[in-house]
């Protein structure tokens, strides 16, 4: 561990509060640094490493990464292979570590290694209005539904990956599926009936499989979106 503890000093400013740091509780590195550390719920740490280490190996030999877990504390270090072809290997390492510890399974977190899919992770106490003691699991139920119904129809109908754990729900998709994904699970959270979720899923189906195919066509030209438009215009 003592290699794991000189990189984790490097990053003491991370237990002395929020400032610097980005969304999700990571610091803000920029592409050149190459390193990026984070932590997992402690309970996630054996998926993430999986049995005899298969699926800490598997995320480092797709992302070209080096991956260190602290099995104690659930504090994950990452940097890049010298070798690594990629300079968003970390970013992507990073990514699917932590939708492992957002409670996705190794093979639904891969997904963010493909082209153009990205993680989006809602902290419902941030949406819930008001103190009552029991709107935490009260919406969880409802994004979840009987038998986990209703958290199976917006990943159907958004075409997305869907993680209710804790106070989070973490979303994995292209950008355009997330946020109708995100909406529908905002919906839920402040009270609209499910049926109303499920008529507005149903109606962006079709329009959310044409701006998915022409947002997959604009990444394998290797020209982004806002470029188009402007050449376009």
């Amino acid at each position: 561990m003592d290699e794991f503890e000189r990189l984790l000093k490097k990053y003491e400013r991370v237990d002395e509060g929020s400032e610097g740091r980005g969304e999700h509780g990571i610091d803000n590195f920029s592409p050149s640094d190459q390193e990026e550390f984070l932590r997992i719920p402690k309970e996630r740490i054996g998926v993430l490493i999986g049995k005899n280490g298969q699926t800490k190996a598997e995320i480092e030999r797709r992302t070209e990464t080096k991956v260190e877990v602290d099995s104690e504390t659930g504090e994950v270090f990452i940097t890049a292979k010298k070798d690594s072809s990629d300079p968003l290997s970390v970013w992507k390492a990073r990514d699917v570590v932590m939708a492992i510890g957002r409670g996705f399974s190794p093979e639904r977190a891969f997904r963010l290694l493909n082209e153009g899919e990205t993680l989006e992770v809602i902290n419902l106490t941030d949406i819930i209005v008001g103190n009552e003691r029991n709107a935490l699991p009260r919406v969880r139920g409802r994004i979840i539904g009987r038998k986990g119904r209703t958290r199976e129809l917006i990943e159907e109908l958004s075409g997305t990956e869907i993680s209710v754990y804790g106070k989070t729900v973490a979303i994995i998709g292209n950008p355009i599926q997330v946020e109708v994904a995100k909406t529908a699970v905002e919906k839920l959270v402040r009270g609209s009936p499910h049926g109303v979720v499920y008529k507005y899923l149903e109606r962006r189906r079709k329009d959310l499989e044409l701006e998915s195919s022409a947002y997959y066509e604009l990444i394998e030209s290797g020209l982004p979106p806002e470029k188009e438009k402007d050449e376009e215009e």
